[in-house]
C-alpha cells in the first residue's frame, strides 16, 4: 500500500532509499567494529593472563 506522493515521489523515496543505505551501512560498521574490539580484547587479555 503506497500512498499517493504526486511529484514528491522521486525525493521521497530517494529520501528512504539513502535512510536504509545509511541504516545499513552503520549496522554493518558496528558488527565489524564489535569483532575487532573482541579480537584486540582477547589479545590483551592472553598476554596478561601470560598466554602469550
Amino acid at each position: 500500500m503506497m500512498p499517493d506522493l504526486g511529484k514528491y515521489a522521486d525525493t521521497v523515496l530517494s529520501a528512504y532509499a539513502a535512510s536504509l543505505v545509511l541504516l545499513i551501512a552503520l549496522v554493518w560498521w558496528s558488527i565489524r567494529r564489535a569483532a575487532k574490539v573482541k579480537a584486540e580484547l582477547e589479545d590483551i587479555e592472553a598476554r596478561r593472563n601470560g598466554k602469550t
